[in-house]
């Protein structure tokens, strides 16, 4: 459905919720004492996920609506204090935690249609299971700055997950934050549509959605799916007047 398009650097700045902290502040203490740890808690300690947002790399591609994806990755970059700077696998890349859970924030810079390429070495590299690949990245069939959280499925006819599914040999079973860019105008070409930037209220709007993005995230990591996709749900998009 989508042409290739990258995510622009100017990142909304969001405090932690006093729930988030509690959440982070509890999955801390309760990891395991480096000191005292037994080599049974040495050897269960989770997994990474890794957090993939799709974009297109370069100047021209900042701030469109196929970028959005980028630009959540760099919303929880900056929120968590993760340097997303290195280069692996054709993606910019870096490493962190949430909470006591480790993270791999990714940014593949192949081009949207091409993403796989990046997103299946990752994952064949670091043996990450598919069940912890969340993939963020824009939908046309989702109302504008609005946000869905599903377990696994399809590429719904967005050339980058089609790539990614086929990179992962077939495999739909990994997680997806949907966000929402809305339908093109009239009779406007999708692939135009998606590569025009936002205008100053749709910005805001979007900021907005990026801020229920990264909360929903930290209550995936650290309490569950089910919870994410509850707080997903009930969150609303800020639609602001004319």
């Amino acid at each position: 459905m989508f042409s290739s398009i990258s995510s622009p650097l100017r990142i909304p700045c969001f405090s932690y919720s006093s729930s988030t902290k509690t959440r982070i502040m509890v999955a801390r203490l309760s990891s395991p004492n480096p000191t005292f740890s037994s080599t049974t808690e040495l050897q269960s300690k989770p997994k990474p996920w890794l957090l993939v947002g799709l974009g297109n790399p370069g100047k021209k591609y900042c701030g469109t609506r196929h970028n959005v994806g980028f630009e959540m990755i760099d919303t929880i970059a900056q929120a968590e204090g993760i340097s997303v700077s290195s280069i692996q696998f054709r993606s910019l890349f870096g490493k962190g935690s949430i909470g006591n859970v480790p993270v791999m924030l990714a940014k593949p810079q192949t081009f949207m249609n091409a993403s796989g390429e990046s997103v299946g070495s990752l994952v064949s590299y670091f043996k990450i299971p598919h069940n912890q690949v969340l993939v963020l990245y824009d939908d046309l069939d989702l109302p504008f700055a609005s946000l869905r959280l599903l377990p696994k499925g399809g590429h719904g006819g967005h050339n980058g997950m089609r790539n990614i599914i086929d990179h992962l040999k077939g495999s739909r079973e990994f997680p997806r934050l949907r966000i929402g860019i809305g339908r093109p105008p009239g009779k406007m070409d999708p692939v135009n549509f998606v590569l025009r930037p936002f205008n100053k209220q749709e910005r805001q709007e979007l900021d907005f959605t990026f801020q229920n993005g990264l909360e929903a995230v930290r209550i995936l990591l650290l309490e569950g799916f089910d919870k994410s996709a509850t707080f997903v749900n009930s969150s609303k998009s800020m639609k602001l007047n004319n």
